[in-house]
């Protein structure tokens, strides 16, 4: 035992159990990352902004996309409701 040297690290080579061979088994990933364009290398906030619209305009499930926007503006009604806000400029008399 030399008092100038280090001690190394032991190396094992495990694998785990259940491991199929493809790529990194402790590589997290999400499920849905391959059919994304949002998620990648994007550095600034307008070109996520842009990639975010690109998707939503190609988006080949149309009922989808007017689900969110159901629910954006039922959300969006409620809150209005909850904070007390006139919404008879909305109605005609």
């Amino acid at each position: 035992m030399g008092l100038l040297t280090r001690r190394k690290n032991k190396k094992f080579s495990y694998t785990p159990r259940y491991y199929k061979g493809e790529g990194s088994p402790y590589e997290i990933k999400h499920k849905f990352d391959d059919f994304r364009t949002t998620v990648g290398d994007n550095k600034n906030i307008k070109q996520k902004f842009n990639n975010a619209i690109d998707e939503l305009k190609h988006n080949p499930d149309q009922a989808a996309n007017r689900r969110i926007l159901i629910i954006v503006a039922v959300l969006v009604f409620l809150f209005l409701l909850i904070i007390g806000f006139d919404l008879s400029i909305f109605f005609p008399n």
